[in-house]
């Protein structure tokens, strides 16, 4: 087999190739071997028909397409190796000669990486929030916590925001009550807007045994999205009360015996959650800068199968489980079709873009993926699907998605090399030092991970 590459652009390249008769044999053996166990001829065995036979009764031409579709993809396979060139997806083969007894040509065009060079990027600084939690942000998260411990009783008033009330609703579309649009003893917090829109303006002010009517655009059911005339009818009116800020409510609502112990422990979980904003923020930033500086080519079919892929998994699998269509998002979102293809162009450039950058520099800086990363990184995919650990492990194996892991966690630890390079400095102009954060490389593998949408594609 003889091949030659040709570059018809920095993203594509055709393979020439040409295959000498002979290394056709085996391929020819096993056509007629196929064929051979499909076909009835009289005077036979089944499987025992002569070759010659098969090409009088069925043609020469026939195995000689069964031996080329069985040949083809080793001898792409060789090229493609012999050239040292990295394909996407799936080549556009043509035959352009195949002489029975003497040779067969063909072409290959294909997508490849293209070759990238990564400048120095010892130089990129960002600025990211500084780490500040106030008092009133402490007070807030004690608050929080005391709504949780919150107790209802009754009360003979009108309702009010923050009460909670018991109602009982129907909704009519069209003057007709829908089947599945009667609900009774509904228990709803005035001001939480977990229900339906213009419910906190109709029921406020209703004493016990009061009801209103009001429209509202139906957010679920089987006239979702239409506008019903909905009847609320209040049946109790129950006040929230919360336990008084003190040292019992921090030994009731924690394992610490003061109050000040209590917004101490908020005060550091509070720092911690600012400290992980700030890190994924750091990674985000010198994300940009570092795709700033790199120029490179995207292949127009590579592109045009992941804006596909990322409409697909939006479509079929996020909007389908929230009860969307596409059309009814865009109405929410407030964007025309045109912007939203748009957006999703620029979301696939700068996935491909980031893909390509953070594997160069995998393969530059020699970046190896321990069983330990791998490990760690399956774990937390799997708490953030909502499987366990093994179910998660099981459908990645099944799925062939070992690979794709593996990848994300070495994107990962090449934005955590550029990370620690880099200069980030915070609102404040304090130098941020990152290195003793024990998360870093996970954190980056899901910044990494939101930049090219490979946790969308593993969750499709």
């Amino acid at each position: 087999m003889k091949s030659a590459v040709e570059t018809l652009n920095p993203t594509r390249v055709r393979l020439t190739v040409e295959v000498p008769f002979e290394e056709l044999k085996a391929s020819l053996d096993a056509a007629y071997k196929k064929i051979n166990q499909q076909v009835t001829v009289k005077g036979f065995r089944k499987g025992k028909v002569p070759a010659r036979v098969i090409d009088q009764r069925f043609g020469r031409g026939a195995v000689l397409e069964e031996a080329v579709n069985d040949a083809l993809p080793k001898f792409y396979t060789d090229a493609v190796n012999e050239a040292e060139i990295n394909p996407l997806g799936q080549p556009e083969v043509d035959i352009t000669e195949l002489k029975d007894g003497e040779t067969l040509n063909f072409t290959a065009e294909v997508d490849v990486r293209p070759a990238i060079e990564i400048p120095d990027y010892s130089g990129i600084e960002v600025e990211v929030d500084a780490v500040e939690v106030s008092d009133e942000d402490v007070e807030k998260s004690v608050e929080q916590l005391r709504t949780r411990f919150a107790s209802t009783s009754p009360v003979e008033r009108a309702a009010a925001e923050g009460d909670v009330v018991t109602i009982d609703l129907e909704a009519k579309v069209d003057g007709e009550v829908l089947a599945d649009g009667v609900a009774d003893g509904v228990q709803y917090t005035i001001g939480s807007g977990e229900l339906l829109d213009g419910i906190d303006e109709a029921v406020t002010g209703l004493e016990a045994g009061a009801e209103a009517t009001f429209t509202s655009q139906l957010k679920g059911g089987s006239a979702e999205g239409k506008d019903a005339e909905i009847t609320v009818k209040v049946t109790q009116v129950a006040a929230r009360e919360l336990p008084e800020p003190d040292d019992e409510f921090a030994q009731m609502a924690s394992e610490f015996d003061t109050l000040e112990e209590l917004k101490a422990d908020s005060r550091k979980r509070l720092e911690n959650m600012k400290q992980y904003d700030q890190a994924t923020q750091a990674q985000e930033r010198v994300l940009e800068k570092l795709l700033e500086l790199v120029e490179v080519p995207i292949p127009e079919k590579l592109l045009e199968d992941e804006i596909r892929t990322r409409k697909h998994n939006l479509e079929h699998h996020q909007l389908g489980q929230m009860g969307l269509d596409l059309v009814k998002y865009l109405e929410i979102q407030g964007k025309t079709e045109e912007e939203f293809d748009a957006e999703t162009k620029e979301q696939a450039v700068k996935g491909i873009k980031t893909q390509f950058v953070l594997d160069e520099l995998v393969s530059r800086e020699k970046l190896n993926v321990s069983q330990e990363e791998l490990t760690e990184h399956l774990m937390r995919r799997a708490a953030s699907s909502g499987m366990s650990p093994d179910q998660f492990a099981q459908a990645v194996v099944e799925g062939g998605q070992v690979p794709m892991l593996v990848g994300e966690v070495a994107r990962g630890k090449a934005l955590a090399t550029v990370v620690e390079a880099a200069t980030v400095k915070d609102t404040k102009g304090e130098v941020v030092d990152l290195s003793d954060d024990e998360d870093e490389v996970e954190e980056a593998t899901e910044v990494a991970a939101a930049a090219t949408g490979d946790e969308q594609k593993s969750e499709g």
